[in-house]
C-alpha cells in the first residue's frame, strides 16, 4: 500500500462507496418493485424485468449475494480508509496523533457511506425502482453463478435459522392478492381509468361478496296483482302498470301463482271473453331463490335458467322480495334509465341520502366502510343502531359518519344528510 499514491487510494475508496450504493440501491429497488407490473413486463418480454423475475422468485438466494457484495465493499473501504489515516499521518500531511486520525477517518466514512451509499440510493430506489432494478438484474444474474458457492453456504446457515422459526425460504408463494385488497387498488386508481369504469369493476367484485338480499326489492314494494281483486281493477292495473312483468298472487304475496308478461296479455284485454282465466293461462312459472344465493351465483341462474325475475325465500319459505336481472346489472353498470339518484352530494360537501338506499350502494358512491353485514339498508342500519325510529332533526354519529334525520314517514326514515366532515 505504500507504493500506491493517496490520489489512487482516494479513487479506489470512492469506487467502494459507489458499489456500496449500488448494492443497497439495487436491494431496495428489487424488493420494491411493483410485482403486478413485473409481471406485466414479463409477459411483454422485457429482458431485464425477466431476469429480474427469476432472481426474486428466491429472494432468500438474492439478498445473500446482495449482502455479500456490501459487506464486502464496506468492510474493504473501512479498512482503505484506515490505511489512508495511517499513510497521512506518517507522510506529514495532518497534524494529528494516531487515535484522533483514526477517530476522524471512522466518522468522515461513517458519514459518506450514510449520505451516498445508503441513503440517497435507496430514496432513489423507493422513488424509482425501475432504474435500479433492471440494470441491476442483468449484473446480478452472472454474479450469482459465479459466487454460488459462497451465496450457498450463507443461504443454508440462514435457511436453517428461519426453518427454526417454521420459515421456509425455499416455498416461497407468489404475492397475491384478496378481493378487499384488490377492491382497495381499484378504489384508489381515479387517475388511472374514468369514475364510470371504476364503478364497474368495483361492481364486479362485489359480486363476489354480496347477496340477493343485498339488492333485491323488499317485499313491501313488490307491485303485483292480487287475482281476487275484481277483474276491471285488475284491468286497470296492467293498462297502467309501468312494468314490463307483474307477479301475480292470491290474497298474499306468498302465494304467487305466476309471472303475467304484459306486451302478451294486453291484446287480450278488448276482446270479449277476456276473464281471469285467460290471466292464468298466459302466466310463467314463478322461480324462487334463498335469500343468501350469492350474485355471481345468480346471475349464472337467470342465465341458466333462461328467466329475468326470480322471488327470494327464508328458511320458512315467505316471500322476502324480489330480484332481476336489471337489478344485477345495476350492480355492475349503475342505474340502467335516468332516475333520480338516491345519493345527492350536496354544495357544501354532504350528502342528502334516500333512507331505502342500500348500505353497499352507498359505500360504493361516497368510498365510506359503514359495515354491510346485518342490515342492508340505510334506514334499517340506523333503526338497528339507534333501537329505535329517531324522529326528524336527530342528529347522530353512525359508526363515525355524522348525519341528521331529515324526513320520516311512519316506520320509515326517508330522507338523511350526510354531514361534510365525514
Amino acid at each position: 500500500m505504500n507504493d500506491i499514491s493517496l490520489s489512487i487510494l482516494f479513487g479506489i475508496l470512492a469506487a467502494l462507496l459507489l458499489l456500496s450504493a449500488f448494492f443497497s440501491g439495487s436491494e431496495t429497488a428489487l424488493m420494491t418493485l411493483n410485482r403486478y407490473r413485473l409481471q406485466h413486463l414479463v409477459k411483454q418480454k422485457h429482458r431485464g424485468a425477466i431476469k429480474a423475475h427469476k432472481l426474486l422468485k428466491r429472494p432468500d438466494r438474492l439478498m445473500g449475494l446482495i449482502l455479500l457484495g456490501n459487506n464486502f465493499v464496506n468492510i474493504g473501504a473501512s479498512s482503505l480508509a484506515t490505511v489512508i489515516a495511517m499513510r497521512l499521518i506518517n507522510e506529514g500531511i495532518v497534524n494529528l496523533t494516531q487515535e484522533e486520525i483514526i477517530l476522524a477517518s471512522t466518522a468522515t466514512l461513517t458519514f459518506a457511506v450514510l449520505i451516498f451509499s445508503e441513503v440517497t440510493p435507496k430514496t432513489l430506489a423507493a422513488l424509482k425502482p425501475e432504474i435500479l432494478a433492471y440494470p441491476a438484474a442483468w449484473i446480478y444474474t452472472p454474479l450469482l453463478k459465479l459466487f454460488y458457492p459462497f451465496v450457498w453456504i450463507v443461504n443454508l446457515i440462514s435457511n436453517m435459522l428461519l426453518r427454526i422459526v417454521g420459515v421456509n425460504a425455499s416455498k416461497i408463494k407468489e404475492e397475491s392478492l384478496n378481493t378487499a385488497e384488490l377492491k382497495s387498488i381499484v378504489a384508489d386508481a381515479d387517475n388511472l381509468m374514468p369514475a364510470r369504469y371504476q364503478n364497474m369493476l368495483l361492481g364486479i367484485l362485489d359480486l363476489e361478496s354480496a347477496s340477493v338480499e343485498d339488492i333485491m326489492t323488499p317485499r313491501n314494494e313488490i307491485i303485483g296483482i292480487d287475482l281476487e281483486e275484481p277483474l276491471e281493477s285488475i284491468i286497470h292495473q296492467i293498462q297502467n302498470s309501468s312494468h314490463a312483468r307483474l307477479p301475480i298472487y292470491k290474497k298474499s304475496i306468498d302465494r304467487i301463482i305466476g309471472f303475467l308478461h304484459l306486451r302478451t296479455i294486453i291484446a287480450l284485454i278488448n276482446q270479449p271473453d277476456f276473464d281471469k282465466q285467460s290471466i292464468t293461462d298466459n302466466l310463467a312459472k314463478p322461480f324462487f331463490i334463498p335469500e343468501s344465493t350469492p350474485l355471481h351465483k345468480q346471475i349464472q341462474i337467470f342465465k341458466s335458467e333462461k328467466i329475468r325475475v326470480a322471488f327470494i325465500v327464508d328458511e320458512y319459505g315467505d316471500v322476502q322480495g324480489l330480484v332481476t336481472l336489471d337489478d344485477l346489472l345495476q350492480v355492475i353498470v349503475g342505474e340502467l334509465v335516468a332516475e333520480e339518484a338516491d345519493v345527492k352530494q350536496q354544495k357544501d360537501g354532504g350528502y342528502l341520502v334516500d333512507g331505502s338506499v342500500t348500505v353497499r350502494e352507498l359505500n360504493r358512491i361516497t368510498h365510506w366502510s359503514l359495515p354491510t353485514e346485518g342490515p342492508k339498508t340505510l334506514n334499517g342500519l340506523i333503526i338497528e343502531y339507534m333501537e329505535t325510529i329517531p324522529e326528524p332533526g336527530t342528529s347522530i354519529s353512525l359508526h363515525g359518519y355524522r348525519l341528521e334525520i331529515i324526513k320520516r314517514e311512519k316506520n320509515t326514515i326517508k330522507s338523511v344528510k350526510f354531514y361534510s366532515d365525514n
